[in-house]
């Protein structure tokens, strides 16, 4: 088969011909193999770019999902019994295939989320590339606590070990970054897993598990099933045969997946929404601040949980910020994803465009919008785009500073005293990120000490890197992705104590029986 890749000319038509094509056999990937759906629903995959439908397939239901839990249960026991040496060359051999296929994940991210191409292949694709590289290597470090005599009469050591079959959700705005995320640790530590895509964004995912299965991991070890929520997701969660379940999205989702996981007592990791403080000081480089307020706020449409959302501005640069800021924002260029002088692409869906603009509307009521508030028209009126958007003088407790948005919108308000600046950043129900600017060294690292997020950036928002953990604070979610603190999430720690006296009765015995 025949699949188009740089050989080709960019565009969401010839994509969109890949995608059906490659996922002609159904947008389920279950014991090595594609198949379709069984739920007695369709979904259609539509291009937020134009509003067209690019990809119709069958949604999984609950016998699918237990199709997948059987298949990755059944290749557990293998893959968890190989050594980690052997897991980390099948991961190496993965790592080497997703590079090769490189183009192919760029260009079905960017079709079935609207992300510039440039954007898919700079960011998202080398990322989970990287990530897959990491955790080849890691997978040889499932390292514990020296062995030892720490009761004089006993050696004691810490076993890491595989949890079972880990059950997956994740969001639609990184589809294939949230893919690696889940499934990499996971399998690193031996684990099988079944992942679950956003029912809108499934190729990437699909095309994840096809490359494992390339590289020669067993069938079975990485299973995909795309299916609604409300039955696939949830039955998945519920499955009694599923140790773990990690989520990644919205906080009001994510309570409903922690309800359902403790009626099975089963791990959780959740990952859920954000409200990114940008805090800027009023010796902050004030050109870097706007830059990186304008990047930390945009990217991916604003559709981050990362994203900086909420600037506060020491009073003396606040007017010459708020004015900077909407200019850059006014340069940044909407088009279509695959067009090479595209910045920023549509949102993900008109209805996630409608909620933004919504958003933006109420605000009016309260606020000042600088620039933006609207959708754009001519070429780009069919599809589901919103124009960078900056809104000033909201009150702290408004709607638009304290409910996560996601999308393109920065609201922006002044601070006084560092005190103010910190206890605003705080004053939030999520902690996921934060980031300080300031050019004094004390001032900076006061901020990475008190505010309460689980990333915070100085100089800088948005950067990530594989060796280093994600995870968040409060209503932000718990449990870390990606480096080896991620192993915490995905095994089970064990304490084996061997009697090293040989003595038929031992000392504590009294405590039962008899005297000393």
């Amino acid at each position: 088969m025949h699949h188009p890749t740089s050989d080709h000319p960019a565009s969401a038509k010839n994509v969109a011909a890949l995608a059906q094509e490659r996922f002609a056999d159904g947008a389920n990937f279950i014991g090595g193999r594609l198949v379709k759906g069984t739920s007695g629903r369709t979904h259609a995959v539509v291009d937020p770019a134009t509003g067209e439908e690019i990809y119709t397939y069958e949604l999984a239901g609950t016998a699918d999902v237990d199709a997948a839990v059987a298949a990755a249960r059944e290749a557990f026991p293998g893959w968890a019994g190989a050594t980690p040496g052997e897991r980390s060359d099948a991961m190496h051999r993965f790592a080497a295939v997703l590079g090769e296929k490189a183009e192919e994940f760029a260009r079905l991210e960017s079709l079935q989320c609207g992300k510039p191409l440039k954007l898919s292949r700079e960011f998202d694709v080398p990322g989970s590339v990287d990530n897959a590289a990491f955790f080849a290597g890691a997978a040889r470090h499932l390292q514990g606590q020296s062995a030892g005599e720490y009761s004089g009469d006993h050696t004691s050591y810490v076993r890491r070990e595989p949890i079972g079959v880990v059950g997956s959700i994740a969001p639609w705005n990184y589809p294939l970054q949230m893919a690696a995320w889940k499934v990499l640790p996971a399998i690193a530590a031996g684990n099988t897993i079944v992942l679950k895509p956003a029912e809108l964004t499934p190729f990437t995912s699909l095309l994840f598990a096809q490359a494992a299965t390339e590289a020669g991991l067993p069938d079975g070890v990485v299973n995909v099933v795309s299916g609604g929520g409300k039955d696939a997701g949830e039955h998945l969660v519920g499955h009694p045969d599923v140790a773990m379940t990690s989520f990644t999205g919205s906080t009001g989702v994510g309570k409903r997946v922690a309800e359902i996981a403790t009626a099975t007592v089963k791990r959780i990791h959740l990952e859920l929404g954000g409200k990114a403080p940008f805090v800027v000081f009023d010796d902050a480089d004030l050109d870097a601040a706007v830059h990186g307020a304008v990047a930390g706020a945009l990217i991916n449409t604003g559709q981050d949980c990362t994203a900086a959302t909420r600037a506060y501005v020491q009073r003396p640069l606040y007017d010459a910020f708020v004015e900077k800021t909407a200019a850059l924002m006014e340069t940044v260029r909407l088009g279509d994803p695959f067009a090479a002088d595209t910045d920023l692409g549509p949102l993900i869906s008109h209805a996630q465009r409608d909620r933004v603009a919504a958003f933006v509307d109420r605000a009016r009521g309260y606020a000042r919008v600088v620039t933006g508030g609207e959708a754009p028209g001519g070429d780009l009126a069919d599809g589901a785009y919103y124009r960078p958007t900056l809104i000033a003088d909201a009150a702290q407790d408004s709607e638009a500073v304290q409910s996560e948005i996601f999308g393109p919108v920065l609201v922006v308000l002044p601070f006084d005293s560092d005190d103010d600046g910190i206890r605003l950043a705080n004053d939030t129900p999520y902690g996921l990120a934060a980031s300080a600017w300031s050019t004094n060294v004390f001032r900076a690292n006061r901020a990475t000490r008190e505010i309460k997020a689980g990333c915070v950036w100085v100089n800088d928002h948005i950067p990530i890197l594989s060796e280093m953990p994600h995870g968040g604070y409060k209503a932000s979610g718990f449990g870390k992705d990606m480096s080896v603190y991620s192993f915490e999430e995905y095994t089970q720690i064990k304490h084996v104590m061997f009697d090293n006296t040989a003595v038929v009765r031992k000392d504590w015995h009294r405590t039962i029986f008899g005297d000393r």
